[in-house]
């Protein structure tokens, strides 16, 4: 197994951090609010540590769970720091009116990652159309949850979509980086299901695959 850095402390960093200790990997969490760092890596167990925000992550992996509104300036302040990392962005660029995006018109959550990151860092998109409570759940019935990933490095994909089986997941490859714009419509999706007919959260969406 490996180490995993996780860069914040909210719901998603919890639920992805539950499962990586659970599977065996190393977690590391690291937050603004070093307290809730501390406190998360209790809830966590299993050896979790934490480290100084800002440092170099100790993971090779490092998931990006934090708002979309604080990842660019997290992104920006880790900096080099980022160098050579395979970030996981599991963000939503989503407005407060939860019926558009807050990335320009032209772009995405994930591209305006990468704009922000070291040119040497890969970015993939993934667990973004969970809900961190689902996720935290894991497999329902038997039946593995659906983590859709997008990215341009085969390479990353690869390594993303071996951590994700680990969790007891499975990881559904869209395509390129390109991919992800539609990956952040499908949260909207899941947030326009849950006002308008499902009205609760515990839903995931996924494949069926026939035959």
């Amino acid at each position: 197994m490996s180490t995993i850095s996780i860069i914040g402390s909210g719901g998603m960093a919890a639920a992805i951090g539950g499962l990586a200790a659970k599977a065996g990997h190393s977690v590391e969490v690291m937050s603004r609010d070093a307290a809730k760092a501390r406190a998360l890596a209790e809830q966590i167990g299993a050896g979790a540590t934490t480290a100084t925000f800002g440092a170099a992550p100790a993971g090779d992996i490092v998931i990006l769970a934090v708002p979309y509104s604080a990842v660019l300036d997290v992104v920006k302040q880790y900096g080099e720091e980022l160098a050579g990392k395979l970030l996981v962005d599991i963000t939503n660029p989503i407005a407060p009116d939860y019926t558009s995006f807050v990335t320009p018109a032209d772009s995405f959550g994930a591209q305006e990652i990468a704009k922000a990151a070291p040119a040497n860092a890969e970015v993939v998109k993934a667990f973004n159309t969970l809900f961190s409570h689902v996720l935290a759940a894991g497999p329902i019935e038997g039946h593995p949850l659906d983590v859709f990933i997008a990215g341009d490095n085969t390479q990353a994909k690869a390594r993303v979509s071996a951590f994700i089986e680990t969790l007891g997941l499975r990881p559904m490859d869209t395509g390129p980086l390109l991919m992800a714009r539609t990956l952040e419509h499908v949260c909207l999706l899941s947030l326009s299901l849950m006002a308008h007919s499902v009205k609760h959260t515990n839903f995931s969406i996924g494949v069926s695959l026939l035959g």
